[in-house]
């Protein structure tokens, strides 16, 4: 994200720095909008086709698999934009960083309550605690997109895939798959 500036942006689009600058008042304003544009592609992408999902755990595991599948598609370059550009800024304080932040709590705050509305079901064992079990996915979506930019290898994603469905099946009780697949 530090690398994306108003000049290089301009001389990528073939326009002057002071024709974008109508546009971005700043670096800042600039970096605001990516990271808008990139939460708008990825709710409609990750979150969105998900949406209609009744079962709480289906629902979470919709939508993990639905980020490893938009990691998998390369939709942005580097894996999942929020944890590559949050990896990048996470040392400078500002709006950029604050708009990461937001995004990182709204994801954890969507997982938890899948997974309260699934304990309240009955669907999760009484004793798991819905924030710890929303943790846990999103830490195996964590290493898999990391593990997967990193060795460009698709099977880290199915390693995060399988670490997600035997954690869900142990918080329901059923524990992991007798077939050994986990």
């Amino acid at each position: 994200m530090n690398g994306l500036s108003i000049g290089g942006l301009a001389a990528r689009l073939g326009m002057s720095t002071s024709g974008l600058y109508a546009h971005f008042a700043s670096k800042k304003a600039l970096h605001l909008a990516t990271v808008d544009t990139a939460k708008a592609i990825f709710d409609a992408d990750v979150v969105a086709p998900s949406e209609d999902i009744a079962d709480p755990l289906e629902h979470v595991r919709a939508i993990a698999d639905a980020f490893l599948a938009h990691v998998e598609r390369r939709v942005f370059p580097g894996g999942c934009f929020f944890i590559s550009v949050g990896a990048e800024l996470d040392m400078q304080p500002g709006a950029v960083k604050g708009r990461l932040i937001a995004f990182q709590g709204e994801w954890g705050q969507r997982l938890v309550r899948f997974i309260a509305d699934a304990r309240e079901r009955g669907l999760v064992r009484a004793e798991e605690d819905p924030t710890q079990l929303a943790f846990e996915p999103t830490s195996f979506l964590l290493l898999g997109n990391t593990a997967f930019v990193m060795h460009d290898d698709p099977g880290f994603l199915n390693h995060a895939r399988v670490a997600i469905d035997v954690r869900l099946r142990q918080a329901t009780g059923a524990g992991a798959d007798p077939g050994g697949s986990a």
